[in-house]
């Protein structure tokens, strides 16, 4: 099956999956990790539309019905990519994040700098998001990271086909236990998630990235999922 990795804030296409690829590779599937305009191409003035285009581009030109994979941030981009083809994606797998829903700002977290939201560096992700990422890790991270366009970070996200809620869905849960954002979802923490028809949450021990510190056992997981459906 072809499996479409999607990295978010400040990851291209190539560095955020590499170790991912052979490991999902070995297991038969076809992983295609995706540069988003603006995210690895050199551009600082791409837009949210065009990153959703690259996606659309990706699944039509797919063999079959792909399987998406998201990254944090990304899970919006992800679900938008769901909510434009409901019918010909296999699923979507939400790495440590919740989609938007409609309307919402797709990443407004973190300030913009001259036209881009550069890392922020290590503060903001103290604690479990980030502890299991060593010291030549987070070098390595920073090195590679990809200021992200502020026409990306500050666009609103659009969602428009109810159908999307029937497609099946993996939550990953690498920060927090699988029970714990069950309960954040139960909260109204994530309303897109909790409309979502056909949902498992699968637990991950790793901090928020976990194809930098676990990418073997991520792409197990990504791989069972692939595998069923």
């Amino acid at each position: 099956m072809d499996v479409l990795l999607i990295g978010g804030l400040w990851l291209d296409g190539t560095t955020a999956w590499n170790a991912v690829v052979p490991a999902l590779t070995d297991r038969g599937h076809r992983p295609v990790p995706l540069t988003l305009p603006g995210q690895g191409d050199g551009r600082a003035d791409a837009t949210l539309a065009e990153q959703l285009a690259a996606v659309l581009a990706a699944v039509d030109a797919a063999a079959g019905k792909p399987l998406l994979v998201a990254h944090s941030a990304a899970c919006s981009l992800g679900w938008m990519a769901v909510d434009a083809r409901p019918g010909e994606v296999a699923g979507l797998v939400l790495v440590d994040g919740f989609p938007h829903e409609d309307g919402k700002t797709y990443a407004e977290w973190f300030p913009v700098v001259d036209g881009v939201v550069p890392f922020p560096g290590w503060e903001p992700f103290a604690g479990a998001t980030s502890a299991d990422l060593d010291a030549e890790l987070r070098a390595r991270f920073e090195a590679e990271a990809v200021p992200v366009p502020a026409g990306v970070a500050l666009a609103p996200v659009r969602l428009a086909d109810e159908r999307r809620f029937g497609v099946p869905v993996t939550m990953l849960c690498a920060e927090a236990s699988p029970e714990e954002v069950r309960g954040w979802v139960a909260q109204g923490a994530a309303p897109e998630v909790s409309r979502m028809e056909r949902i498992e949450y699968v637990g991950l021990d790793s901090g928020h990235w976990p194809m930098f510190s676990r990418p073997v056992e991520l792409a197990s997981l990504i791989g069972a999922v692939a595998e069923r459906a």
